[in-house]
C-alpha cells in the first residue's frame, strides 16, 4: 500500500442520547475531534421515494490509526462530517499491514 493522501479535514462526531424533557430521548451529535483523511468516491444510486429523492454515495475514507479504546479511533455508529456534507460510518478496517491508517467505509446520503 503507498502512503494516502491525507488532504480532507473532517470533524469525527459520535451520537449522544438527551433527555427531551418529556420523558424520553433525543439524539445530538458530540464532535469528537478533526482527522485528516483521504476520500474516494464509488458509485453512486439514486431512489425515488414517494415524496423524496434518496442520492446515496458510498466512500472509503481512509484516516491514521488509533489504538482500540481511543476517541480518536472512528467506529461504525459515529460518522464524518465536512461542512454542510455527512458521511455515516458503516465498517472500520485497518487499511495496511503495519496498521497505520484504517479504511472506513462510509455512506453519504443526499435528499433531493
Amino acid at each position: 500500500m503507498s502512503v494516502p493522501d491525507l488532504n480532507r479535514k473532517l470533524v469525527l462526531e459520535a451520537p449522544e442520547r438527551v433527555a427531551d424533557g418529556a420523558g424520553g430521548f433525543t439524539e445530538i451529535w458530540t464532535a469528537l475531534g478533526e482527522l485528516w483523511a483521504q476520500m474516494v468516491p464509488g458509485t453512486g444510486v439514486e431512489r425515488a421515494g414517494e415524496f423524496v429523492t434518496l442520492a446515496s454515495v458510498p466512500w472509503k475514507i481512509t484516516v491514521r490509526a488509533a489504538p482500540e479504546g481511543s476517541p480518536r479511533r472512528p467506529r461504525p455508529e459515529q460518522r464524518f462530517r465536512e461542512g454542510g456534507r455527512v458521511f455515516r460510518i458503516l465498517a472500520v478496517a485497518e487499511a495496511d499491514r503495519g496498521a497505520h491508517y484504517l479504511t472506513c467505509f462510509a455512506r453519504e446520503e443526499v435528499v433531493a
